[in-house]
């Protein structure tokens, strides 16, 4: 009979990162896991990865840059809060 976690401390063994549920249904990072039975593990997600806008002074927004933009805007990928513009 397979341990009610295997797949996780595989996943575990193999490097991935291990979040334990919290009791207020947060997920906590758990660096050595104890594999308790009655515990919830997950492999952490991956985090998002930050997305770039292009613009005219104007405001006109793309997705790839055109010839005449001049902005630059950096967003988070986990919150979508802008982090960084910067003139081109």
């Amino acid at each position: 009979m397979k341990h009610k976690h295997y797949d996780m401390i595989v996943a575990w063994a193999n490097g991935a990162q291990i979040e334990v549920e919290e009791p207020d249904g947060n997920w906590t990072p758990m660096p050595t896991p104890q594999w308790y039975e009655h515990n919830q593990y997950r492999v952490a997600p991956k985090p998002k990865p930050d997305y770039v806008r292009f613009a005219k002074a104007q405001g006109i927004y793309r997705m790839q840059r055109d010839i005449d933009d001049n902005v630059r805007l950096t967003y988070d990928g986990e919150t979508g809060k802008l982090k960084s513009v910067e003139v081109i």
